[in-house]
């Protein structure tokens, strides 16, 4: 039988469960999309609101793959991995969003050939 002293309840301290911490995260992850959509609508500057909605949105991202995802509680070497996918994901995206572009999608202009020989 283990003594009462090594219970976390007799030493003071409560630690909350993680459904407390799921759905406290939840109740701010509804506040952070409220704000995003009263956002968009105000008479503000356009580079204001695309930039709080991109601040908005990653504090959203992280708060959700560190608690909902788990990266809180896991291994370091997991995080890390899970990061070097993101980069990995995000560098293609940008190289895909290069490729096939608006510029990507203009003719070629043909250039006479007199030009070429001067």
């Amino acid at each position: 039988m283990s003594s009462p002293s090594h219970s976390p309840a007799a030493a003071g301290h409560h630690e909350p469960s993680k459904f407390h911490t799921f759905v406290g995260l939840a109740m701010i992850l509804s506040v952070i999309t409220g704000v995003e959509i009263v956002l968009v609508y105000l008479p503000l500057a356009k580079w204001f609101v695309v930039s709080s909605l991109v601040i908005l949105s990653a504090v959203k991202f992280l708060c959700v793959i560190f608690i909902f995802m788990h990266l809180k509680w896991d291994k370091l070497f997991c995080t890390v991995l899970f990061f070097i996918g993101l980069v990995l994901a995000g560098g293609t995206m940008w190289a895909l969003l290069k490729l096939f572009g608006a510029e990507a999608g203009k003719p070629l202009s043909a250039t006479p050939l007199g030009l070429l020989l001067f």
